[in-house]
């Protein structure tokens, strides 16, 4: 007798191709989505240190000066020779320099 051959893989070999892609597609969107998912939390935590290290930044320039101490003793010229340095060096904005100046002077 004379049997007819087949021609393909027939119902069960597609449906196990049809498996097997399925399987390796859900796999890669799998993949993807991870990474993707570690990509936006390596994000969130740089925006994070970037609002934190900005809000130090504001923190440290809201706080003031420390005061300059007014200086112990009788040699007044002396002392607004050093503070007049302290200015010209950039170590005292204009209000300390004013500020101690009036307090030596005893203003």
């Amino acid at each position: 007798m004379f049997r007819p051959r087949r021609r393909g893989p027939g119902l069960i070999g597609t449906a196990a191709r049809t498996a097997v892609i399925a399987g390796t597609a859900t796999r890669v969107s799998g993949n993807v989505a991870a990474k993707q998912q570690a990509q936006a939390q390596q994000a969130a935590l740089a925006d994070q240190a970037r609002v934190q290290q900005a809000a130090a930044a504001q923190v440290a320039a809201a706080q003031p000066a420390a005061p300059v101490p007014a200086p112990q003793g009788g040699d007044t010229l002396g002392d607004l020779e050093r503070l007049a340095a302290l200015h010209q060096q950039g170590a005292l904005t204009d209000g300390e320099f004013a500020a101690a100046k009036a307090r030596l002077l005893g203003l």
